[in-house]
């Protein structure tokens, strides 16, 4: 039988910083033989990518707010590309980039479309701003063949609003959409000395539990009620740190998390930025607290089990997928202060429950979100869209 042509793949993202979402996923697509094309906003990340063998990138400026006549140009530009690129199919995501590479892929008519719904901004919206976001969520959906959800609870809610029906949309696997890389944090394991010396960098006591928080410093992730949630544990003594990794998001409002904030009458918080090794960062925790609002599915929880630590966090969609509750974690009621500081209390005051949760944890994300599970499920699904043999076979053809 004659050999079949490489198969030809663009994968889109609004913002090149996004392609951390998808780390590693592109060369591996190359290793499995795709041709494999990657379109975002101009930024380094995408140059880095596009001059790796195999991987061909291209700029498409794209505004992350609604800018009508910026949103015209920048569909024009999807259009002309994906005319002379001619993919075989296209996997996009994140809002801008999901709402007109969908619709460039339709007007092309790219043989299959994906949407890749990592989340739904207008969970926290209201008013014009939610009708606009569904409109133009429903537009994605609209003008693709399919929807990746990367959880079950986000597809249920997806279903809910009415934003795409349910014999369009699935979830492989057990959702989450890059996995995570547990090699990357065995290699990342730091000896009792040297945990201690980065606990003496930060101004972090040893002798004292740690809850850790990792991700945009933004009203949606719930440090308002974080913030609470401490007050409440500091009036029954509990005594615990809190370690705070990433930034505040450019435009982003941040009431009561700065230092006096989230101080609460406690021990103040020790905040590091962002950081460039955050799998260090995990050994220092006992527990990761997520008070998320909302998400897709929550990568932050994976990477924590990874390192053997137990999560605390909400039932918002998304996050709800990610901890198996009483197993892996604890999932606390949305938005209350109360139920977040009772589970938290349960894991600071014993030492062996988080201990048994964290192996738990650990467990659960290898078995089930090792990346090469997640990438070989993806590849696999894009194969039979396509029509195609696993790779495993093709030496038959």
């Amino acid at each position: 039988m004659a050999r079949l042509p490489q198969p030809k793949v663009l994968l889109g993202v609004t913002s090149d910083k996004s392609f951390r979402l998808l780390e590693g996923f592109p060369q591996y697509l190359v290793s499995r033989g795709w041709d494999v094309h990657l379109v975002s906003s101009p930024g380094t990340a995408l140059a880095r990518l596009g001059a790796l063998e195999g991987i061909s990138s291209h700029p498409i400026p794209m505004k992350r707010e609604p800018a009508l006549l910026d949103d015209f140009v920048s569909l024009c530009r999807w259009v002309r590309l994906l005319l002379r690129v001619r993919p075989n199919l296209m996997s996009v995501g994140t809002p801008k980039a999901g709402l007109l590479g969908s619709i460039a892929g339709s007007v092309t008519r790219v043989p299959r479309r994906i949407y890749l719904l990592r989340g739904l901004r207008l969970e926290t919206t209201a008013g014009i701003l939610f009708v606009i976001l569904r409109f133009a969520e429903k537009i994605a959906v609209l003008s693709s063949h399919q929807v990746l959800a990367v959880s079950e609870s986000l597809r249920a809610k997806a279903i809910q609003l009415k934003i795409v029906k349910a014999d369009k949309v699935t979830v492989l696997g057990r959702g989450s959409s890059n996995g995570v890389d547990i090699e990357q944090f065995r290699l990342a394991s730091l000896d009792r000395s040297g945990l201690e010396a980065l606990a003496s960098t930060l101004g972090l006591d040893s002798a004292t539990p740690v809850v850790g928080f990792v991700g945009r410093l933004t009203k949606d992730k719930g440090l308002d009620v974080l913030r609470a949630a401490r007050e409440l544990l500091q009036a029954r003594g509990i005594d615990h740190q809190l370690l705070v990794i990433g930034t505040v998001e450019r435009g982003g409002q941040l009431p009561a998390v700065g230092a006096t904030g989230m101080l609460s009458g406690g021990r103040p918080p020790v905040f590091t930025g962002q950081v460039d090794n955050p799998e260090t960062y995990f050994q220092l925790m006992d527990v990761l607290c997520l008070p998320t609002f909302r998400e897709g599915f929550p990568n932050v929880v994976l990477e924590a089990a990874a390192s053997h630590v137990p999560t605390v966090t909400t039932t918002a969609t998304g996050a709800i997928d990610s901890v198996l509750d009483g197993i892996t974690g604890f999932v606390a009621q949305l938005g209350s202060a109360e139920s977040l500081s009772e589970n938290l209390a349960k894991i600071l005051l014993d030492q062996n429950l988080r201990s048994r949760m964290g192996d738990a944890a650990f467990d659960f994300a290898q078995d089930h979100y090792s990346r090469d599970r997640v990438w070989e499920l993806t590849e696999a699904h894009f194969r039979k869209l396509l029509g195609r043999p696993p790779r495993s076979l093709l030496s038959n053809w």
